[in-house]
């Protein structure tokens, strides 16, 4: 994780061998999170299928995770590789649409009060998903 942030240990919603799901040090929005993979890679096309399948579905779960917790309707995903590092962004949309929610200036992460809740419903969404695909790989 050559010169990548270090998110604070309270920001942390999940975290595995591969990657790691954090509230953003500098939010958009609230609830502002990103899903990082450890290793350098510099594009998602690098990635393997077995791991490009593992961070797209940990997204989507991070993504739902999102929606419940916040109560929104919608989650915007953005992959940037502005620092040439494989992270998604995903941004909760409360009352603004379009590109609106992108011209917020962020503010430093000072309210990790969600993240029991975030982690919680996180690790019961992936059990759930994981349940799901063994049932349909039989």
């Amino acid at each position: 994780m050559e010169n990548l942030p270090i998110p604070p240990q309270e920001a942390i919603i999940y975290e595995s061998e591969k990657l790691y799901v954090c509230l953003a040090s500098f939010p958009l929005a609230k609830g502002h999170t990103v899903v990082v993979w450890k290793d350098v890679v510099r594009d998602l096309h690098s990635l393997d299928k077995v791991d490009f399948e593992y961070l797209m579905d940990i997204v989507d779960i991070a993504r739902n995770v999102l929606m419940e917790v916040y109560g929104v309707d919608k989650v915007y995903l953005l992959y940037m590789d502005e620092i040439e590092h494989i992270h998604w962004h995903l941004v909760p949309r409360f009352d603004e649409k379009g590109f609106n929610v992108l011209s917020h200036a962020p503010t430093k992460l000072d309210d990790f009060s969600l993240v029991g809740s975030l982690r919680k419903i996180f690790l019961q969404k992936k059990t759930d998903y994981e349940i799901g695909v063994n049932l349909k790989n039989r």
